[in-house]
């Protein structure tokens, strides 16, 4: 195998953050953990990004952009909104089950908002809002813009995220799992 480039290392890196992060959190990952992730010595590391906090935003963008991209690509070209609910559960779920890390890296970005901010930062706050709000509009649009049914799709999507996040042993109840709280819902009555 060749050598990589520094824009392949720099994809590894955000990858390789993602993963540290999500677990870690931003206080509790080190650059060191990271660049061993990666396979780079940690100076290399900062010739790919400034800092920590670079490496951190980097991570966090991609996590929303792929979350995004997952619930557009599922929706595309679906007219009906119940179908379109239908492919981005689906997506949601098998993203959760196969890659909760960039879910559980936007959690830690919605946790370091109000400590960057209190700081004086508000880089972090403004690429969690920004991110949010693509998201929501993704789905929002995919949904026909029904409010309701936009704001129900993301409150059991946060469910499945913090069910994820705390870990919790899979038996098989109704509730271990946010994925079927969307699908599983009756249909709302008109009226």
């Amino acid at each position: 195998m060749g050598r990589l480039s520094a824009q392949e290392r720099r994809e590894g890196a955000i990858r390789a953050a993602i993963a540290e992060f999500a677990v870690a959190g931003y206080h509790g990952t080190t650059t060191a953990a990271i660049a061993r992730r990666v396979g780079v010595a940690q100076p290399y590391l900062f010739r790919l990004f400034p800092d920590k906090k670079a490496i951190f935003v980097a991570a966090l963008a991609r996590s929303m952009e792929e979350t995004r991209m997952a619930f557009e690509s599922a929706a595309d070209g679906v007219e009906d909104g119940e179908r379109a609910l239908q492919a981005m559960t689906n997506a949601y779920v098998r993203l959760i089950s196969t890659r909760p890390e960039t879910l559980l890296m936007q959690m830690q970005g919605y946790v370091a908002v109000a400590a960057a901010e209190a700081r004086g930062d508000a880089l972090i706050g403004e690429l969690v809002r920004a991110g949010w709000m693509r998201i929501w509009e993704t789905v929002h649009l995919s949904l026909g813009a029904d409010a309701d049914r936009t704001a129900d799709f993301f409150a059991c999507g946060m469910l499945g995220t913090a069910v994820t996040a705390m870990r919790p042993p899979n038996d098989g109840r109704e509730g271990a799992s946010g994925g079927r709280c969307v699908s599983s819902r009756p249909p709302r009555r008109a009226g």
